[in-house]
């Protein structure tokens, strides 16, 4: 009998043990998932933080190049543009004027809407 109480007693440490290893399993797999996800919080915040910088960069030089733009089409700059360029443009001439009439709208009639129901039911004759 006392062989079967020994028996008994080594499942019982076996179970005991399976469940403190299982448990620091389990409790490290935590701790890797925990350092895991803080790295990779870590990773896409840079990320963020880059492509912010990047987005105020391209931010910046489009509104230079906006800047330039209204510069470069400015009847001044295009004058002196003809000028370096011996284009031999100039102002249009009275005569190369050609005025149109600003075009007016026939009047159209006001269209009364049908009349609602409620209004017909009530001017309908009752038999």
């Amino acid at each position: 009998m006392a062989r079967h109480r020994e028996n008994q007693s080594a499942a019982f440490h076996f179970g005991a043990v399976l469940k403190v290893v299982l448990l620091c399993a389990a409790v490290c797999g935590s701790a890797v998932g925990y350092v895991w996800q803080k790295s990779q919080i870590y990773r896409l915040g840079q990320e963020i933080r880059q492509r912010e910088t990047r987005l105020a960069q391209l931010r910046s030089e489009n509104q230079k190049r906006r800047d330039q733009l209204a510069i470069l089409r400015s009847p001044v700059m295009l004058d002196q543009r003809v000028r370096e360029l011996n284009l031999g443009l100039g102002p249009a001439r009275p005569e190369q004027v050609w005025r149109l009439p600003e075009p007016v709208a026939p009047p159209t009639e006001i269209e009364t809407p049908p009349p609602q129901f409620a209004a017909r039911a009530a001017n309908a004759t009752t038999p």
